[in-house]
This record gives structure tokens, sequence and C-alpha cells, in this order.
């Protein structure tokens, strides 16, 4: 059955990827970017292309406006910003703030906004891209600190909405897409985005009410918090 699925940063890598793949088995896709007047790629596949900044909550309203008498079955919170290496000595605090509200705070804030459009659905998923990055246990590197600590916060956060949403029957998770070959990840990363998608694709269609709360990589193997 085809869903109806809202995915955001679709213009370039994992995202468009996402779009391409979804278009492709039949869902209906609203796929969101910045500035899709740029979003050539995006327009081509058959999907419909909307703008969205999760730092503008103007323009999270005004998506959730067009589910205002629809039912939105799969959320996927794709949109972020990047690794960032800063080292001790060398933080950006404002920059700190910008990734805590891009990785964090966007995704609750627009997820939040569509829970009546979610709540008409059958599936009820959200579905938000970690990194393994965000691991606290896995930690063993140091560093990165702005884009750690937003996707540990990511990750806090899905937790929380898999347990207030519990007796809804939402499913809520977090998935790691592995090191995937995009202008994010470089040239050297061994895997290719259509392998990684297909991957989380297979991950989600196999999700239940029992993986709610769950931290998943791309094969489906569960990752330590």
């Amino acid at each position: 059955m085809a869903r109806e699925v809202l995915l955001t940063g679709a213009n370039r890598g994992i995202g468009l990827e996402f779009a391409r793949q979804l278009a492709a088995r039949g869902d209906r896709v609203v796929a969101t970017c910045r500035n899709p007047a740029s979003a050539t790629a995006l327009a081509a596949l058959d999907v419909r292309v909307e703008s969205l900044d999760v730092l503008d909550p103007a323009s999270i309203d005004a998506v959730a406006a067009l589910y205002a008498d629809r039912h939105l079955d799969l959320l996927i919170n794709n949109a972020g910003v990047g690794v960032g290496h800063r080292p001790l000595g060398e933080l950006d605090y404002e920059e700190m703030e910008v990734f805590y509200r891009t990785n964090a705070v966007g995704p609750l804030r627009l997820a939040e906004t569509l829970l009546p459009a979610l709540r008409r659905g059958e599936y009820r998923t959200v579905v938000s891209l970690t990194s393994r990055v965000g691991s606290i246990e896995d930690n063993t590197s140091g560093g990165s600190y702005a884009y750690r600590a937003s996707k540990a916060a990511l990750n806090s956060i899905t937790k929380s909405l898999a347990i207030d949403l519990a007796e809804e029957g939402f499913t809520c998770v977090v998935l790691h897409p592995g090191w995937v070959q995009t202008d994010m990840g470089g040239a050297s990363a061994p895997l290719p985005k259509d392998q990684s998608v297909a991957g989380m694709l297979k991950v989600i269609e196999g999700l239940t009410h029992e993986d709610s709360g769950g931290f998943f990589d791309y094969t489906g193997e569960s990752l330590p918090w």
C-alpha cells in the first residue's frame, strides 16, 4: 500500500536518494528542501517539492498546513548540518547552537507540529537520521563537539517521543545511514547512497512498535546509546 511520506533535506545526497526510491516504489512523497528552485534533480522525480527550513517555525507551519485535512504515514527527518571537527580551543559556540537547532530542535518541532496529521495516518512512524558519532557509549575518539552533541540530543529526543507516543501506536526511531558517499561523507566513504537508503527503507518496513525508541544502522543492527 502506498504511504504518505514527508521527507526533509531532499535536494541532494541521502535525501535525494530517499526521494528517488520512495517514489519508485509508489509512495506519495512531499520532498522538502530550503531552496526548491535549485533542486533540479529533485524536481525531475515523481514527488511534490516544497520549501522547508527546519530553523524557521513559520516554514514548518507552512508545510504542516499542507496536511490540514490529510493524513501522514511516515516522517523522515533527514535534513541536518555537517560534521564540524573544531578542536578544543577553537570551538565556535554560535555554530554549535546552529547544529543543535538544525539537527535536534528542528526535527522535534516538525514532528510535534505534524502530530495531528500523523495521528490520522495508519503507520504513525517518525524516523530521524542520526549518526553513530552521536553514541555516547561508542565515543572513543572525542572531538566533533557540535555534531556529536546535536546527534546525541536527537537520539534522546526520539527516545522521549517513543515513550510519550507509545500508547497511540507510534513508532519513533533513529537510523545511522553508515559512512556514505555524499558531499558530507566524502569520496573515500565505502557505502554508495543507493545501498544505504535501500537498507534503511528495509529497516523502516520491518519496524514494529517494539522497536520504537531504538537506535539502528542501515542494516538493522541495534547500536549503543
